[in-house]
């Protein structure tokens, strides 16, 4: 498993990487054909992994509520983050992975509800859905990059 903590931390390390740089118009910006922006991107990575693996496996999310609900699956951007909401969602993006690794190893994942991802991949333990949530970060962290050259 330490491979797949390994390619989760280094994918947000290149998020983080890709966007450097941009200003917070920039990271808001929706460019003409697509439905969202680079920071809702980012923060959607922040709560898809907190809802596949702490929600699934019966446990409390470490990310905000409000961020979870505005952020997750089927949602679009509604409003801008300031400077120090977007500091906040970075920091989670590069903090959590540390954590649910540590969580991971301290064993308090022993219950998963089984979930079908809209892509069709049934996700039945932790184990699938951090492998899982490696692949949607690979497919976001794409779509920040054909953003990044949009904006």
């Amino acid at each position: 498993m330490n491979k797949q903590f390994e390619v989760l931390k280094k994918s947000r390390e290149l998020v983080l990487k890709r966007i450097e740089g941009l200003t917070l118009e920039q990271l808001h910006i929706i460019p003409e054909g697509f439905n969202n922006n680079i920071a809702w991107n980012v923060a959607h990575l922040v709560v898809t992994q907190q809802l596949l693996h702490y929600k699934l496996s019966g446990l409390d999310c470490l990310a905000p509520d409000e961020l979870i609900e505005d952020y997750k699956k089927g949602t679009v951007p509604t409003k801008d983050f300031t400077e120090e909401e977007f500091d906040e969602v970075k920091e989670l993006l590069i903090g959590l992975p540390d954590t649910m690794q540590e969580d991971f190893e301290a064993g308090i994942f022993t219950d998963y509800q089984t979930y079908e991802t809209s892509t069709g991949f049934v996700l039945d333990s932790i184990e699938s859905a951090i492998a899982f949530n490696n692949l949607h970060e690979g497919m976001h962290l794409g779509m920040i990059m054909t953003l990044t050259k949009l904006v």
